[in-house]
């Protein structure tokens, strides 16, 4: 799914209370930024996509909310509205990914 505004980010975030979720900022113009978009398009779950080009307001804002300076492309694991592990370049593993929201996933069932 992609999300081009604040509101569309505030709802991620809200919806991060009941399970965490998967942010990618996405360049369309980068070649790393390609390498990733393939790298998360097998990743098993759902991803909001920020395309930087397309909401680039969306994506300071973003930078501004959660603390995590912006960089493309990016993945950020959103879990009761906070950023709890981020990957950026070369980084962008589907199965580092995958980790990191089961991780999350099995701390919040822990609590």
């Amino acid at each position: 799914m992609r999300i081009t505004n604040v509101d569309s980010f505030e709802e991620l975030a809200s919806r991060s209370r009941d399970a965490p979720l998967v942010v990618f900022k996405h360049s369309t113009t980068c070649p790393i930024s390609a390498a990733a978009y393939q790298e998360m398009s097998s990743f098993d779950g759902e991803v909001a996509l920020v395309e930087v080009q397309r909401a680039g307001s969306l994506s300071k804002e973003i930078e501004q909310k959660t603390g995590v300076a912006h960089e493309s492309p990016q993945v950020l694991v959103l879990q009761k509205g906070k950023v709890v592990w981020d990957a950026s370049h070369w980084k962008v593993k589907a199965d580092a990914v995958q980790q990191a929201v089961k991780n999350a996933d099995g701390s919040r069932k822990g609590q």
